[in-house]
Formats: structure tokens, C-alpha cells, sequence
């Protein structure tokens, strides 16, 4: 090998893990969505943790990606560690699929069809759609496919590069005498750990040795070994994001570890035990690219058979060695390791946003139920509700920052903004059922009350919040859209209401039916109430404006309020159900 083709073998390399990292993550950025929906499905069944677990990696073409995420389920307690084992398990096959891909550069032949197979035929073609799909193109999804094909070109003209440069080396004595000394299987094991621990890519490592073997030099028993190694390899990235995590989640990185640390010691001692007594012939048969995927492919296969049945043994491995401590731990609902993946970030959010929506709506609720009959218990309820809301709000507002800042979809992009939003709605509607508390507080502490008229007219009101409340919750929390067209009518219904109870207060106040004291308490509590509805009107509003992807809420209010039959019939209805 000349200096020359030391040069492009770099080249090669580095065009290699550029296309493979661009490819990746422009997979994970299209199949955001997908990957909520697949991630539902987590279950306590191993086969069906498996089956997650291959299909996730399969989609971000990264097992190391798929167990840190894993590491992040664990630490946030959304994924119980028996759930994780068979996810880990089903990663470590999904991620031989880029070595299937990657085979396609061996492919010998002059047939037509056996020629188009090969990446030299086919790779240009995409590099140029996606090219045009990437530049000429403002739809974001077609945008994304480009870049999915530009990273595909890229990764495999790489391979190619990397392939060609190595032809030479079949004739060098230093590099015979290299694989002479990768003879040793222990060598072997070691060498394919250590390279893949430090491009933390079992794909890519796996990628290297298939472009190895275009040399024609490497046989099957040296590359068996480094096969392993580089699945133990792997493990590098999850065990350093385990750093800090709980033990649980230190206990999910040690699952990875041993599965690949098990499989490599059971299965190369029976493999050098068997080949010793049959001297198998394909062991000294130098090994092709398609061989390397169907080893790299077998030994996950028969890994995932042999200790599947010992799930339960291998959690109860794991628990000794991370040992539990008398120290309490606390989840970290939030986990940055999630990040990697910010679609499913982002559902951890939305999860983390359902629950403070219920906070926000049940201390109003409890608020409004201040006024009936007070009660010392719910009165607290309903500051330590309005604490947790600014915790909420401060913590998840922070995440989404920092989710906005990496590579989203148009959707996932939309919706971090809109949530946003959501969680500014959703603390003010907490902050306002503090200040209807201290409102009644003050109403019962002087021991004031309102006119039998007032508190009537007062009650349809704080009927027709609970019922817009309701309603902006559900939009949010079960996309319940029909409910959500429902809450810009009923907050028109709601300022009418507070214009007319303002109106009546003032004709008992000229009449002497009431005091102007609580006049200024009235008008607290009716401003309140408005500003109540306001919220519900903005979070119903964001509802469907992720619900129609990139239509503008204002333009929606603008044209419902302009003589949308469907807006007039709610408008009536409720106008009707809390007249006073």
C-alpha cells in the first residue's frame, strides 16, 4: 500500500462514519413519530421488549443509541429493568441490519441484475434524488428523505473508498504478520472491542472488518473473534451514560455488558472446541463481506436464544453486581440521556406536562369549591398544586429548550413550541386558583357574603369554567379535538357573563343591595375567572394547531368568530346553559 492509498483510505473512513452518522440521525429525525408509537408498546414481555427493541434499532440504525435511551427509561422510571433486558437483547440484533446493507459492496458478478445490485450501480441514482430532494424542495419530510439518501451515498461510497484503497494489502508482509497475530482469538476479541469502544459503533467497526475482507486475507476464524469483540465493544456507550444514573439504570448498561460478555464466552469456547476436533474448512476460508453479516447476524441470534429463558437470572446477576444501597435515590423524570433521541424526549415531556395540566386544573376546581363551603385541608391543596405547577413549568420549560436545540421534525418542532406555550397557560391557571383562594379566604375571614342574586349569578359562572377547564384538559391530555372547538365559543359565553354580572353588581350597588368592599372582591373574582378562560381558549387553541400541523391559531379564532355555522350553534348553546 502506497502513501496514496493510505490517503484514501482515510478518506474513505471518513466518508464512511460521516454518512453513517448523517444517516442516522436524519432516520431518527424522519421516524420521530413512529418512535412515540413503537415506544408505547413497551411491555413486561420479553419477546415483545425484543421485538421493541430490534425495530427501534433497525429505524436510528444504532444499537448504542437505542441502550443509552434505555439507560434514560430506566433512570426516569418510565421502564421497569425487566422491560429493558429484552429491549437490549432485541438491540443487539437490529443493529446487524447495516451490515446486511453494507454486504452489498461484495457482490461479484456480470449479470444485468447482479449489477444493479451492486452500490457502484445503484448509489449514484439515489445520491442524486436525494440531492434534488434535499435543494429543491421546502416540504420538510421530502427534505428529510434527501438527507436519509445523501447520508446512504455517502456511507456507502465510503465503504467502497475504504474497500478499493485496501485490495494492496493482501500483498504486504507487515499487514500478514498483523493478522498473523490477530490469529490468537483472545487478540481478536480484544482488538474488535477496543476499536468499536472508541468510534462507539458496533455498526461502523462491523463496517471496517467487512471492508477488511476485500482484501481476500482474513479468514473466518480471525474475524469470528473481533466480531464478538466489537459487540462487547459497544457497550462502552451505555456504561458511560450510566454515570450518575440510578442503580436500576446502572443495572440496564451491566445487562448489555454481560449479554455480549456471556455470548462471546460460551460461543467462542464451543466454537474453538469444535473447530479443534472437525477442523472446519470454512474457518480458514477467507471471509466476504456477506459473510461477515451472517456471522455478525448468527451470533446475536444464538445469544438471544441461549439467554432469553434467563431473563430473570440475568437481572438477578446484574442486581448483585450493582448492589442496592441504604441511601434513598429519586427519578429523574427528565433524564438528559434521553436527549439523544428527541422525539422520545419530547413524549417525556408530554408526559411531565399531563401531569402538571391535572395539578392546574384540580387547584381550580378545588378554588372554585372555596366559595360553597371552605375547607383548611384543600386550601392547602391548592398552594401546594400552584408550587408544584411553577416547578413543573420551570423544569419542563428548561427541557424543551433543550430539545428545540437539536434536529427535529417539523412536527416534533411545532409541537415543543406549542407545549411551550401550553405550560405558561397551565401555571397561570394554578397562580389564578390561588388568587380565588384568597378571595374566599377574604370573603370568610371578614365574614362577608354576597346577595342571594350575586352568589347565583356567581355559581352559573363557576359552572361554565369547570365545564371549559374540563374541556381544555381533555384536548390536551386525550386530543379529545371535538371538545376543543367547544372551548372558544364557551369562553365568548364566559366574557359575557362577566360583563353582565359586572352590570348587575353595579344596579345592587345603586340600590344598596350590596357593598362596595365586596364589589372590589367580585371584580377580583370575576377577573380571575375571565383570565381562567382566556388560558382554556389558548390551550385549545394550541390543541388543534398541532392537531392541523402548521395552521395558525390565530387565524383559526379569527375565522370561527367570522360566521363559522358550527362556532354560532356552540355559542348559542351555551348562551342558553348559563344564562343568568
Amino acid at each position: 500500500m502506497s502513501f496514496f492509498d493510505f490517503l484514501t483510505l482515510l478518506g474513505g473512513l471518513a466518508l464512511f462514519l460521516f454518512g453513517m452518522s448523517l444517516m442516522g440521525t436524519a432516520l431518527e429525525k424522519r421516524a420521530g413519530h413512529q418512535l412515540k408509537s413503537i415506544l408505547g408498546t413497551m411491555t413486561s414481555s420479553p419477546m415483545r421488549g425484543f421485538i421493541l427493541g430490534m425495530g427501534v434499532t433497525a429505524i436510528i440504525q444504532s444499537s448504542s443509541a437505542t441502550t443509552v435511551m434505555v439507560v434514560g427509561f430506566v433512570n426516569s422510571g418510565v421502564m421497569a429493568l425487566k422491560q429493558a433486558i429484552g429491549v437490549i437483547m432485541g438491540a443487539n440484533l437490529g443493529t446487524t441490519v447495516t451490515a446486511w446493507i453494507l454486504s452489498l459492496t461484495g457482490i461479484k458478478g456480470d449479470a444485468f441484475f447482479i449489477r444493479l445490485l451492486k452500490p457502484s450501480s445503484f448509489v449514484p441514482a439515489l445520491a442524486l434524488v436525494g440531492v434534488v430532494l434535499y435543494l429543491f424542495q421546502k416540504n420538510s419530510k421530502k427534505k428529510d428523505v434527501g438527507l436519509i439518501l445523501l447520508g446512504f451515498s455517502v456511507l456507502m461510497f465510503g465503504m467502497e473508498t475504504m474497500s478499493g484503497s485496501m485490495t494492496g494489502l493482501k500483498n504486504e508482509p507487515g499487514f500478514i504478520n498483523l493478522l498473523l497475530l490477530f490469529n490468537n482469538p483472545l487478540l481478536g476479541v480484544l482488538a474488535g472491542a477496543v476499536l468499536t469502544g472508541i468510534i462507539q459503533s458496533s455498526s461502523a467497526s462491523v463496517g471496517i472488518l467487512q471492508a477488511l475482507t476485500m482484501t481476500g486475507s482474513i479468514p473466518y476464524s480471525t474475524c469470528i473473534p473481533i466480531i464478538m469483540g466489537q459487540n462487547i465493544g459497544t457497550c462502552v456507550t451505555a456504561l458511560l451514560s450510566s454515570i450518575g444514573a440510578t442503580r436500576n439504570a446502572k443495572r440496564a448498561a451491566f445487562v448489555h455488558l454481560f449479554f455480549n460478555l456471556i455470548g462471546t464466552v460460551v460461543w467462542l469456547t464451543i466454537f474453538l472446541i469444535l473447530n479443534g476436533i472437525f477442523d472446519f474448512a470454512i474457518a480458514d476460508r477467507a471471509a466476504t463481506p456477506f459473510g461477515i453479516a451472517v456471522a455478525h447476524s448468527l451470533f446475536n441470534v444464538i445469544t438471544t436464544v441461549m439467554l432469553m429463558p434467563f431473563s430473570r437470572q440475568l437481572e438477578k446477576l446484574v442486581t448483585v453486581v450493582v448492589r442496592d444501597s441504604r441511601k434513598e435515590e429519586r427519578t429523574i423524570f427528565l433524564d438528559e440521556r434521553l436527549l439523544t433521541t428527541p422525539s422520545v424526549a419530547l413524549e417525556q415531556c408530554r408526559k411531565g406536562a399531563m401531569d402538571m395540566a391535572k395539578l392546574s386544573i384540580d387547584s381550580i376546581r378545588l378554588a372554585l369549591d372555596m366559595f360553597g363551603k371552605y375547607d383548611e385541608t384543600k386550601a392547602q391543596l391548592i398552594r401546594d398544586y400552584e408550587d408544584r405547577c411553577d416547578e413543573y413549568e420551570d423544569k419542563l420549560g428548561t427541557y424543551l429548550v433543550k430539545i428545540s436545540s437539536r434536529e427535529l421534525s417539523m412536527e416534533d418542532s411545532s409541537e415543543v413550541t406549542e407545549m411551550l406555550h401550553m405550560l405558561g397557560d397551565f401555571e397561570r391557571i394554578s397562580d389564578h386558583a390561588v388568587s380565588l383562594l384568597d378571595s374566599a379566604e377574604e370573603i370568610r375571614g371578614k365574614k362577608l357574603s354576597f346577595s342571594g342574586a350575586a352568589t347565583r349569578e356567581l355559581g352559573v359562572l363557576m359552572d361554565a369554567i369547570r365545564e371549559i377547564v374540563g374541556y381544555a384538559y381533555d384536548a390536551f391530555c386525550f386530543n379529545r379535538f371535538d371538545e376543543a372547538i367547544m372551548v372558544e365559543p364557551l369562553e365568548q359565553v364566559v366574557d359575557k357573563l362577566t360583563k353582565e354580572l359586572k352590570s348587575e353588581h353595579i344596579q345592587r350597588l345603586q340600590k344598596g343591595e350590596c357593598t362596595i368592599e365586596l364589589g372590589f372582591i367580585l371584580a377580583d373574582i370575576l377577573a380571575n375567572l375571565k383570565r381562567v378562560s382566556d388560558h382554556c381558549s389558548n390551550i385549545a387553541g394550541c390543541a388543534l394547531e398541532m392537531s392541523h400541523d402548521s395552521m395558525d391559531m390565530h387565524e383559526y379564532l379569527r375565522s370561527v368568530k367570522s360566521g363559522d355555522s358550527e362556532f354560532e350553534d356552540y355559542y348559542k348553546y351555551f348562551a342558553v346553559k348559563y344564562s343568568i
